[in-house]
């Protein structure tokens, strides 16, 4: 009897089994696919109309739903007439650099008339991301959201909002972005600057022809809004503000910070942020407004939107307007930035690294490069090409995408010695040294750093004042978070500068303003193997070369090395 009841329950036992590995198969084929065209779109903005290259139709294209861990696939089709790649920025794509989508780097563009297959791969990040097109400047116009949700059952850390009101801020260039780069970088001069930027695809009643279209969001007195801000800008800082309404911040980058309570934000272009706003003054139409932190070279414009209460009343004749900081105010982007810290709690912890092995300490400048046009000279300073260096080194873009070239060990595509410091030390804050003396040609090129699997690694950003053109630079790195440990002015002292270090709860990124004249302090853990890109997200600096990438390499088994692809995009 008992050996009868013994094989009962080992039927039992292995049906359960059998279930359970077939909805495992299940789950992991039943992965969402989307079909994203990427097609030339007529759109009308500042009295005249043009084609901009677009998702679906869309500006700012499709928002992406999903939940913290979640996979999904997107089809893109290119209908359009340039090569593309489409990032997801903030995603860290564990073990799949072959879905991170920066050109040349992560793989090869998809030609006109083709299509290729991304795999998004969620893990730890909880909030508001992006996408956008990574190949010269198509992100002009190819971005949209990415909204990821708490895991069903969870929660927020914070107050559930009575709902959440996506903000996109935006560039829009009269011009065809496309050419405006080819000519500048043919040239060597400055890009055009853009002539609008944009809340949610709209100019806003600042600008010519665009009062009526402006964006409006309706708000019932009482409640709690999620203002989802992604900064899609193209070379611009942004102030932003809600007249005569408190904000607080509550996640930037995907990740939870212990609520800062503030009245206005700066976020840089790449940043998002998750901002609490309760709609509780008189019921009346206020003005949502952003405007540029000053560059070297920056729009002046204004963009506008209107949070507009529910009910009856009577509209004021014009909306109160915020009181933006001026766009040279350091003192209100320093101190806005020095409240970032994590949540760091039980359920949202944090993992910093103390004990580090590898150590980078990075200059970030605005240079020029000898003229290289037959019989003229360039557009650039003295005659010479405007130009961006990181180490002192400007990246050149291979013709083979560098992921491809290590994973098949192609040889002369990159070499793997950028260095840990600056080959030339100067006062890097004080002195607006020539930009001749500063970068060295011999070493321009594509060189990358090779990191050892689970390496702790510290890099410590350095703004220089080469050529008077000392600005914020948002640096951003792909498939990792970092904590931003350190921040300050003037020129890092190793002596001194890391006694400051927060190592308790620093804010957990993926892009940081490095500050004017100033300097910032990341650190990592490489645990994420691949060919992940780092650089400037101010286009026209990442396009003169403020760029490098990092190669992770494998770890000791297979659930610690890259997967292998599942196709490889032809160049």
């Amino acid at each position: 009897m008992g050996s009868k009841k013994m094989s009962v329950l080992l039927q039992i036992l292995g049906f359960l089994l059998l279930l359970q590995m077939f909805l495992l198969c299940k789950a992991a084929t039943n992965v969402t696919t989307l079909d994203w065209v990427l097609e030339e779109t007529s759109y009308t903005r500042l009295c005249s109309t043009k084609k901009i290259l677009t998702v679906n139709g869309q500006f700012p294209g499709p928002a992406l739903h999903l939940r913290k861990g979640d996979t999904i696939k997107v089809n893109v089709h290119n209908n359009g007439t340039y090569n593309v790649t489409i990032h997801w920025h903030g995603v860290k794509q564990p073990r799949n650099p072959w879905s991170d989508g920066p050109e040349y780097v992560a793989q090869c563009p998809i030609q006109a008339g083709k299509n290729y297959t991304y795999e998004i791969i969620l893990s730890d990040e909880e909030g508001t991301l992006w996408w956008h097109a990574h190949s010269d400047w198509t992100r002009a116009t190819v971005h949209g959201p990415i909204f990821v949700y708490p895991p069903v059952g969870k929660g927020y850390p914070f107050r559930h909002p009575d709902d959440e009101i996506p903000i996109v801020l935006a560039s829009w260039f009269k011009g065809d972005v496309m050419q405006i780069i080819k000519e500048a970088l043919a040239t060597g001069a400055e890009p055009n600057k853009s002539d609008a930027f944009t809340i949610n695809g709209q100019p806003g009643d600042t600008q010519p022809c665009s009062n009526t279209s402006m964006f409006r969001t309706v708000v019932d007195h009482g409640k709690t809004y999620l203002l989802r801000i992604i900064n899609a800008i193209m070379n611009e800082e942004m102030f932003f503000m809600v007249a005569d309404h408190n904000l607080t911040v509550v996640g930037i980058d995907a990740a939870y910070v212990k609520p800062i309570p503030t009245n206005y934000i700066m976020i840089t272009p790449g940043q998002t942020m998750d901002v609490l706003i309760t709609a509780n003054q008189s019921s009346s139409h206020y003005y949502i407004a952003a405007r540029a932190y000053a560059g070297v070279v920056y729009s002046n414009a204004t963009t506008t939107a209107v949070f507009q209460y529910s009910g009856n009343y009577t509209p004021p004749s014009s909306p109160a307007f915020p009181n933006l900081p001026d766009y040279n105010n350091s003192i209100a982007v320093t101190s806005f930035v020095s409240r970032f810290r994590a949540l760091a709690s039980m359920d949202h912890p944090i993992d910093v690294p103390k004990s580090i092995q590898t150590r980078l300490f990075v200059t970030i400048s605005v240079n020029t490069l000898p003229c290289e046009r037959q019989n003229s000279s360039c557009s650039g300073p003295n005659g010479d090409r405007l130009s961006a260096s990181l180490n002192n080194i400007t990246f050149y873009t291979p013709e083979t995408d560098i992921l491809q070239a290590y994973y098949k060990s192609i040889k002369g595509v990159y070499k793997g010695d950028f260095p840990d410091n600056p080959q030339y030390v100067f006062n890097y804050t004080a002195d607006p040294m020539l930009s001749d003396n500063y970068t060295m040609s011999d070493l321009n090129g594509t060189r990358v750093r090779i990191l050892d699997y689970n390496s702790t690694v510290e890099i410590v950003f350095q703004g220089t004042n080469v050529m008077n053109a000392s600005e914020n630079h948002p640096m951003h790195l792909h498939g990792f978070s970092f904590y931003l440990v350190g921040y300050g002015s003037g020129n890092f002292d190793e002596n001194k500068s890391p006694s400051g270090y927060n190592l308790v709860d620093p804010p957990e990124l993926n892009t940081i303003g490095v500050p004017k004249n100033g300097w910032a302090t990341i650190r990592f853990k490489a645990n994420n193997p691949g060919v992940w890109f780092m650089h400037c997200h101010l286009d026209r600096h990442s396009s003169w070369g403020m760029d490098t990438a990092f190669i992770v390499k494998n770890g000791p088994t297979g659930d610690t090395s890259m997967r292998p692809p599942h196709y490889i995009n032809p160049c």
